[in-house]
């Protein structure tokens, strides 16, 4: 092991003034503020661009398929993620395509109702009163709750002091501890499974069934797309380059191809990071992007570093759902398709179904069929990219909710431990079953497609895994930390230690790992971020981000500049 003096073997600096672990948008959103502010920062990538669940693959020369951005909600002239970018400069960098706000940007459809959702708290309320007649009282209950407890989170986030919302809305804040989960909301506004499955049907946003969320993050995820739902124009990668160009041009630094293997801690400090080829590299300040247990058990070392409660605790969490995901490139067009996410369900009791595939599994040790499937048009939504597909032809994606554990895939462990399951016949017979059960499901809902399959690539919880190094192989984090309403905040009890990411108490999803990012590095500035950029507040000098030509690739700039002429890079075209 080597203390390196001077710059290290890749060519940087050997200290900083930060270090983040990681370039998930959490991370980098973090990494830019405080790079905007003056601060010397190391971002460190294992892979070989920079994303995390933001990211995006191409195949044949022709397709790019985003991994998890699907879509991105408030992104009107208000909108937290608009500000998010505004506050770094780089807004006008991101272009947002609405999605059909007015018919709806996500269709639920179960054997006996297919509700379109809109924009809008009202129009959202009329759409499940008229798709459930019989129980108008307790929906209305419900989308009152959900509405007012959702806006009170909001405002909290945007700096109204809790003891104000406390005074100003009493049973709604009830409501809005974090303790009370969806089930609850749903039991205490006695609807039927119908109606529950109707309410709970975009599971598939946070990964989990209606008593492993909270209520006030579910009205939170709601909030979010009634303001409107949008796709980046260009994809996933686009959100991730603008950050990059943030973070590179006020003076921080990318690098990708670099794992980390420890994070440095001394008499309870964070002094650095240990890279795998034996590199240390120095900062009295290092924020982990990486998955949370990992980063307590495996990076930080556990009781070497944490107090036991907390080793134990996350020692003993669980994950949320992990997901297949089919990536299908057709040559031709899927006629009639709104511009929406589709959410089939094939039950009218999304929950009972679910437990029963769980349980089929667990007694019987097989799968004969998904209760649930969630469609991703990525060609709809952003029509004009060149990248996503040829013309005339269709980019989408398909995913569901698989049974947790490596067992199911016929592994006994993960990437993470050296397990070499890609070629293992067991893994790959049920990666093949997995797959025909998704494609037949959609062709159920959507039509035949399989004769004009020009691509088709399948992703399981083991694939996420050696991707981003996430426990369980899932993208939304930690299920129960103790109990279903306990996630971390930001700051550690390591001095100079900050986490971000899907499980931190900000939420899973896009928008919520930037959230964190955001609030993550207002604690280090000591100053209200969020709320200053809400504002109208820019940092940083936007005079100073590069222009962009006209072969300009959000895949190359993620790479970082050290590393943008290196072979390997994937190419439309």
């Amino acid at each position: 092991m080597r203390e390196v003096q001077g710059p290290t073997a890749g060519g940087g600096r050997d200290h900083y003034d930060a270090i983040v672990v990681g370039s998930g948008l959490g991370g980098l959103v973090s990494a830019a503020y405080l790079a905007a502010d003056g601060r010397s920062v190391l971002v460190l990538e294992q892979h070989d661009v920079a994303g995390g669940n933001a990211h995006v693959f191409r195949r044949r020369r022709k397709y790019e398929f985003d991994v998890g951005t699907h879509y991105v909600g408030d992104c009107g002239p208000d909108g937290i993620f608009p500000a998010i970018l505004s506050g770094l400069g780089v807004r006008d960098r991101v272009s947002f395509r609405p999605m059909d706000n007015e018919q709806g940007f996500d269709r639920i459809i179960t054997p006996t109702a297919t509700l379109d959702v809109p924009a809008g708290w009202p129009g959202y309320r009329d759409r499940l009163r008229a798709a459930l007649p019989e129980e108008a009282e307790g929906v209305d209950r419900f989308v009152h709750l959900a509405e007012t407890v959702a806006g009170a989170t909001r405002e909290a986030l945007l700096g109204r002091p809790m003891v104000d919302l406390f005074r100003q809305y009493p049973d709604t804040m009830r409501w809005a501890r974090r303790a009370r989960t969806l089930a609850e909301a749903l039991d205490h506004c006695g609807l039927s499974p119908k109606a529950r499955t109707l309410l709970a049907a975009q599971a598939g946003n946070y990964g989990t069934m209606p008593d492993g969320i909270t209520f006030a993050e579910h009205a939170a995820m709601l909030d979010h797309y009634l303001r409107g739902a949008y796709y980046p124009e260009g994809g996933g990668q686009v959100l991730v380059a603008a950050f990059v160009e943030a973070l590179e041009s006020y003076g921080g630094e990318l690098r990708t191809r670099c794992e980390v293997r420890r994070i440095l801690i001394e008499d309870g400090r964070a002094t650095g990071v240990e890279l795998t080829d034996g590199t240390r590299i120095s900062a009295p300040l290092v924020i982990s992007n990486a998955d949370y247990r990992r980063t307590v058990l495996d990076l930080c070392g556990g009781e070497r570093a944490f107090p036991a409660d907390l080793v134990d605790r996350t020692r003993a969490a669980t994950m949320r759902g992990a997901l297949v995901a089919v990536y299908i490139a057709l040559d031709t067009e899927l006629p009639g398709l709104p511009n929406a996410n589709l959410w089939w369900h094939g039950s009218d009791d999304m929950e009972a179904a679910h437990a029963a595939m769980i349980e089929r599994w667990e007694r019987d040790r097989t799968v004969d069929s998904i209760p649930q499937l969630m469609f991703s048009f990525a060609s709809r939504k952003d029509p004009d990219a060149t990248a996503v597909c040829p013309p005339g032809h269709s980019n989408f994606q398909l995913l569901t909710l698989c049974p947790p554990g490596y067992d199911f895939w016929g592994v006994r462990g993960g990437p993470v431990d050296g397990e070499p399951y890609r070629r293992d016949a067991a893994y790959q017979a049920r990666k093949q079953q997995f797959t025909e059960l998704m494609v037949t499901a959609a062709e159920k809902v959507v039509g035949p497609f399989r004769d004009r399959i020009t691509h088709l690539e399948t992703a399981t919880p083991l694939s996420h895994e050696r991707y981003t190094r996430s426990s369980g192989g899932t993208p939304y984090g930690m299920a129960r930390w103790g109990n279903v309403s306990k996630r971390p905040d930001v700051r550690t009890d390591v001095e100079g230690l900050y986490v971000v990411g899907q499980s931190t108490r900000f939420g899973s999803g896009l928008s919520a790992v930037a959230t964190g990012g955001m609030v993550a590095a207002g604690q280090i500035l000591d100053r209200p971020l969020l709320t200053e950029v809400a504002a109208g507040a820019v940092l940083g000098d936007p005079a100073r981000l590069p222009d962009r030509g006209p072969d300009w690739d959000p895949l190359l700039v993620s790479r970082g500049r050290a590393r943008q002429g290196a072979k390997g890079l994937a190419r439309i075209g």
